[in-house]
């Protein structure tokens, strides 16, 4: 029985990678694969975003350090280094330069789905 069973699995099997392997050698064949870019849109990192409705743009990256600036949410920024879970920014609707903390600044993440 167990014989039988390991056949009749093998022999399915057999049979659905033949014809896939044989669509594949013939495609290959007959048509040149795309070329695939080297950098994808969805492989990039999305833009930095603020995930609450405003954050204090600090001195140092430090909480009890002294505020130069408020980030609200729709501001866009830049991501200058990053250090210990904050990141040195430029605000770039105000110009202020400053720590904002990681908690609250994230970046976009995408996938590509081929």
């Amino acid at each position: 029985m167990r014989f039988t069973r390991a056949a009749l699995c093998a022999v399915a099997l057999a049979s659905v990678a033949v014809p896939a392997a044989a669509s594949a050698a013939t495609a290959a064949t007959t048509a040149a694969p795309a070329a695939v870019p080297l950098v994808r849109d969805c492989d990039t990192p999305g833009p930095w975003t603020i995930g609450t409705s405003a954050v204090k743009i600090r001195k140092s990256p430090t909480t009890s350090s002294i505020a130069v600036g408020v980030l609200y949410k729709g501001h866009r920024f830049t991501v200058h280094s990053s250090r210990s879970g904050w990141h040195y920014i430029t605000d770039l609707t105000t110009g202020v330069k400053g720590w904002v903390s990681g908690t609250y600044v994230y970046r976009e993440v995408r996938m590509c789905l081929d």
